[in-house]
C-alpha cells in the first residue's frame, strides 16, 4: 500500500478517529496521516491528543485534537461541530473508542453497565448517525465501527461489553442501508491486540494465543483493514463485518 497508490491516497480527506491517541486508534491515525489525510483525534485526555496531532502535522497534514467522552451525546455533538468548523467535512469516521472492564455479571453495578454500553454503543450511534446524515447530504463518506470478536463468542465476565459490540455490529448493517448509497458503513471485528490494555497480561501468552495465527495481533495489523474499508478499493463493500482476529473461533 504505497502512499502514491491512488486507491490508498487520502490527500484532502478528513478522517475522525475516536480513541485516537493510543492503541489501535493511534495506529490508524498514523496510517491515514502517512497517506495524506487530515485527522481529527479525539479522546478524553487532550494532552495525549495534542501529542498525536503534532505527529500528524510533522507528516504534513492538518490535525485537530479534541477532548471528548464519546459515551456522552453532548460531547459527541461538540466534537462533530468542532470537526466541521475546522475542516467543513468528515470523509471517514472511525468509531474506535471503547472499554471492557471485567466484572462478574451478578456483581455488575448499574453505573459500570451504563458506562460500558454508553462508550461502546450509545456514543458510536450518535457519532455515526449525525456524521452519516451529514455525509449523505453532502459528498458521501465511509464509517468504520471497531467491534470485537467478543460479540461473536461467549464472553463470561464481560457481558455488557460483548452485548454492546453486538449492538454495534447490528447498527452497522442498519445504518449502511439508512444512509445508502452515498455512505458506506462497515465493521472491523478485532481480535486480541497488543495495546495499553494488555500491559497486565503475561507476556508469555502473546505468542501462545488460541487462534490459528498462534499469537496476539500488533496494532499496525489493523491499519490495512481500515485503509481498505475507507478507500475506493472497497466501493462495493457496505454493511460488512471484517474479522481481523488471527482466525479466532
Amino acid at each position: 500500500m504505497s502512499p502514491r497508490d491512488p486507491l490508498f491516497d487520502f490527500t484532502g480527506k478528513v478522517v475522525l478517529v475516536t480513541g485516537g491517541s493510543r492503541g489501535l486508534g493511534y495506529a490508524m491515525v498514523k496510517g491515514f496521516a502517512e497517506r495524506g489525510a487530515d485527522l481529527v483525534i479525539a479522546s478524553r485526555k487532550l494532552e495525549n491528543c495534542e501529542r498525536v496531532a503534532d505527529e500528524v502535522r510533522a507528516l504534513g497534514g492538518r490535525a485537530l485534537a479534541f477532548s471528548a467522552h464519546v459515551g456522552r451525546w453532548a460531547d459527541c455533538d461538540a466534537l462533530i461541530e468542532a470537526a466541521y468548523a475546522m475542516f467543513g467535512k468528515v470523509d471517514v469516521l472511525i468509531n474506535n473508542a471503547g472499554m471492557s472492564p471485567a466484572c462478574p455479571s451478578h456483581e455488575m453495578p448499574e453505573s459500570l453497565f451504563d458506562s460500558v454500553v454508553n462508550l461502546n454503543f450509545k456514543g458510536p450511534f450518535r457519532m455515526a448517525s449525525q456524521i452519516g446524515w451529514r455525509m449523505a447530504q453532502g459528498e458521501g463518506g465511509a464509517i468504520i465501527n471497531i467491534s470485537s470478536t467478543g460479540a461473536l463468542m461467549p464472553l463470561p465476565g464481560v457481558v455488557p461489553y460483548g452485548g454492546a459490540k453486538a449492538a454495534l455490529n447490528a447498527m452497522t448493517v442498519s445504518l449502511a442501508t439508512e444512509y445508502a448509497p452515498k455512505v458506506r458503513v462497515n465493521t472491523i471485528s478485532a481480535g486480541p491486540f497488543r495495546t495499553d490494555g494488555t500491559k497486565s497480561w503475561d507476556p508469555d501468552t502473546f505468542d501462545k494465543m488460541p487462534n490459528p495465527a498462534g499469537r496476539i495481533g500488533e496494532p499496525r495489523e489493523i491499519v490495512a483493514a481500515a485503509l481498505m474499508l475507507a478507500s475506493p478499493a472497497s466501493s462495493f463493500t457496505t454493511g460488512a463485518l471484517l474479522r481481523v482476529d488471527g482466525g479466532q473461533r
